[in-house]
């Protein structure tokens, strides 16, 4: 049964390393740039034109890998999967949008807000309705009406504000995903390693799950998650593509994510932390993406209520380029940071499986 993590994984990677180059001809044949603000870093002005829409490359290559690795192994498709693939592609949808809008229709600012927002609502409002339909034998949802943290807490807060905390779960990811976005590679990269940190969280939790409880030594820190492995082959199939999608995204960058890749990927993220009992956690494991949205948090409210800026420039990436430092010092410094924050996160997940043992 593990095979298919494996396959999902090298499938994504193989994709993305042969597909990406594809779309780079194409897209530049297209003359779908990036547009660049004037107000940056002067160094990013060399990027303008630049091939942009890549998040088409791993979102593409996820769901192949994924459906490829099941097809190759012979096992089943589970509806936790299935929803975690559909959050990805349906945020990736409406980035799509605004990034065809932005560059085909030459409207810089993109999809109008009120469009963008009500885009994100619907996939995020049915990815949390579906989420908790569909028990299996034992009971369970894709997710539960419980807030947890390495697991469920004992307290549930009902479907209607579960409903609105997956939405700002949803809405906060992709928005830090986009934030983190500015520099070649670093969100890829920093991606990478959550989906990595999850291909892990969803093997232990299968081999802990209390769907095994007669063979577990003991049964009192099983995990209640509906289909663990099944996550963790859609987050080795996400890692693998986004893998392969650095090698092209790295500096000096011959294509972009955009918006289609940044709010993908969000969603996934959020989606495997709802699915995965660790909505909590996951403000650790992607650690850097929190950083980031809060530094633009900061920089705002500073600046509104006291006139003054705490960076230089926000997000907080664009703050140390600003201060000197070279583009690619400050992508693998926040990668170190990154992988920090995804060491500790899993020292904390197997820290509480502990705790209970």
């Amino acid at each position: 049964m593990m095979n298919q993590i494996l396959f999902a994984g090298v499938i994504g990677l193989f994709l993305t390393l042969i597909g990406t180059p594809l779309l780079i001809k194409l897209l530049a044949k297209k003359g779908y740039g990036q547009y660049i603000r004037d107000d940056g870093p002067r160094e990013h002005h060399s990027k303008r034109g630049t091939p942009t829409m890549g998040g088409i490359a791993f979102i593409l290559a996820t769901i192949v890998a994924y459906f490829a690795a099941k097809l190759i192994t012979g096992n089943e498709l589970t509806l936790s999967g299935l929803l975690v693939l559909g959050l990805m592609a349906g945020m990736g949808l409406v980035g799509f949008l605004d990034d065809y809008i932005k560059i085909v229709k030459r409207r810089s600012l993109g999809l109008r807000a009120k469009a963008k927002m009500a885009g994100q609502l619907i996939v995020g409002v049915a990815f949390a309705v579906l989420s908790l339909q569909f028990a299996d034998i034992r009971g369970n949802t894709p997710a539960s009406t419980r807030i947890s943290f390495v697991e469920d807490f004992g307290w549930s807060i009902g479907p209607v504000l579960f409903v609105v905390w997956a939405l700002f779960m949803i809405l906060a990811m992709s928005n830090g995903v986009n934030l983190t976005d500015g520099l070649d590679g670093l969100a890829t990269g920093a991606s990478v390693m959550v989906f990595g940190a999850y291909t892990f969280i969803g093997i232990w939790q299968f081999q802990e799950s209390c769907a095994n409880a007669e063979t577990l030594t003991n049964p009192g820190a099983c995990f209640e998650v509906r289909d663990p492995l099944d996550l963790a082959v859609v987050a080795a199939a996400l890692m693998g593509s986004c893998f392969g999608f650095l090698w092209w995204n790295t500096s000096p960058a011959k294509i972009f994510m955009g918006d289609t890749g940044s709010l993908a990927l969000g969603g996934a993220l959020a989606g495997l932390a709802i699915c995965s009992r660790t909505e909590l956690l996951l403000a650790l494991l992607g650690g850097l993406f929190v950083l980031i949205t809060m530094s633009v948090v900061i920089q705002v409210g500073s600046f509104k209520l006291t006139g003054k800026r705490v960076f230089r420039m926000a997000p907080l990436q664009h703050h140390f380029e600003l201060k000197g430092w070279s583009e690619v010092l400050v992508v693998v410094r926040f990668w170190i940071i990154q992988g920090m924050c995804v060491i500790v996160g899993l020292g904390v997940f197997y820290a509480g499986w502990a705790a209970n043992k």
